[in-house]
């Protein structure tokens, strides 16, 4: 009896024992198996999303891919070629010629060149922020307002079919490509320049005594003794001079302010709406930002009676002279001039001489149609020169100035905001 007791109890215990070890190993076990379902989903919801970023990798590659597989089939059918463009416009509206990186706000007629370019399909569109990929380089850069019959651009370009008319599709009305010519590859149109005709439109009553009453401007008639003597005056411009009195910030002893002037004169004069006009012709190596406007500006000045003739003189000299800088509405780029390379490349039998004989009527039709509009419509309209002529006695032609009280140093701030967009 006695020995059966312990037996029992161990048997009892060992049940109680094997009941708890078998509840926590079921227990251990559902654990395990709801840690081993959550490391399951993480892992399908990884392999999801790696997924997801993989499709929209692939996407975004065969998006490249394709674009990059029709540049390249562009490029095949239609190979890069160094060409020159003719271009005309009406700078009224525009800041100038030259793009500003950045100042998407200022517009200029590159920016609606070259947008014209993409959209025509003759230059890529990821080389459209970046044009020294296509070697663009303008021949002269003109200011705000300022128009050109003659400007030229040369680049590199997709030669498609009826390329002049498929870029004149994207352009406005006021600009225009009107010509385009084969160059060689290391060609230049700034460095390969020998020289630069700019015209400049303006009523005759900008000659006129300072004391005449400009309310009537229509009734002025410049007399042939003014205009001999305004052409006596510009003669004096002829050859090398130190320029640096007619441009912003430049020093009497900096080399560059050396510029060459071939000629300058002003023509008969004409009536246009009921008023009469004169253009006033410069030619030229080169010209600095305001150069051409400091220049008629103060012959204008000698001519009204302000200034005497010999200030001129002094102006090509060390000190600094106060020259007023006339309106840009009447200043054109007329023609650029290439005599050089015509000289060497144009009679080889294999490139096209850079004159634009062919297109002189397409010319004549533009300046007709948008250029001389604008600025008699504007001169009239605004009176911009009339304006500008009643500034003329704040300046002091006859004291030397210093670099901060000349009259035009305070329009330094807008120079500086059309950095870049001075003419050559």
């Amino acid at each position: 009896m006695f020995k059966i007791r312990p037996v029992l109890s161990a048997l009892v215990n060992h049940k109680l024992t094997s009941e708890r070890n078998g509840g926590l190993c079921k227990l251990f076990c559902m654990m395990s198996e709801e840690s081993r379902d959550e490391e399951t989903a993480k892992l399908l919801k990884r392999a999801n999303e790696e997924n997801e970023d993989s499709g929209a990798e692939k996407v975004k590659d065969t998006k490249k891919l394709k674009v990059e597989v029709e540049t390249t089939e562009d490029d095949k059918k239609y190979p890069k070629k160094k060409v020159v463009l003719l271009l005309a416009y009406s700078g009224k509206g525009y800041y100038g010629m030259q793009r500003n990186p950045g100042t998407s706000q200022f517009r200029t007629i590159e920016d609606d060149l070259v947008t014209a370019l993409i959209k025509s399909g003759c230059i890529p569109e990821n080389h459209g922020s970046d044009m020294k990929k296509m070697s663009f380089q303008r021949c002269a850069r003109t200011d705000k307002g300022v128009s050109a019959a003659g400007q030229v651009v040369s680049l590199k370009l997709r030669l498609i079919e009826d390329i002049i008319e498929k870029i004149n599709e994207h352009l406005p009305s006021q600009i225009r490509v009107l010509g385009l010519k084969r160059v060689t590859q290391g060609f230049n149109s700034k460095n390969n320049c020998d020289a630069r005709t700019y015209a400049y439109m303006l009523p005759t009553v900008a000659f006129s005594p300072k004391d005449y009453d400009t309310g009537n401007i229509a009734a002025f008639r410049l007399e042939p003794e003014t205009l001999q003597r305004v052409n006596r005056l510009f003669v004096l411009y002829k050859g090398t001079h130190n320029f640096h009195n007619f441009t912003s910030q430049k020093a009497p002893s900096d080399p560059s302010a050396r510029r060459y002037i071939t000629e300058m004169s002003c023509g008969e004069p004409f009536i246009n709406s009921n008023t009469q006009f004169a253009v006033i012709t410069v030619r030229g190596q080169s010209f600095m930002l305001h150069q051409i406007r400091k220049m008629i500006g103060l012959v204008i000045a000698v001519i009204k009676g302000y200034a005497k003739e010999d200030v001129m003189e002094r102006s090509w000299g060390q000190e600094k002279v106060d020259v007023p800088k006339a309106p840009g509405l009447g200043l054109v780029l007329e023609r650029v001039h290439f005599d050089r390379y015509n000289k060497r490349f144009g009679g080889d039998g294999l490139h096209e001489r850079l004159d634009w004989e062919c297109e002189e009527e397409a010319i004549k039709a533009f300046k007709e149609a948008h250029i001389y509009p604008t600025i008699v419509e504007t001169e009239c309209q605004e009176g911009s020169m009339v304006s500008w002529m009643s500034t003329l006695p704040i300046h002091d032609f006859e004291a030397s100035a210093t670099a901060t009280d000349t009259q035009d140093n305070k329009d330094q701030k807008q120079d500086n905001a059309d950095v870049g967009n001075d003419s050559d």
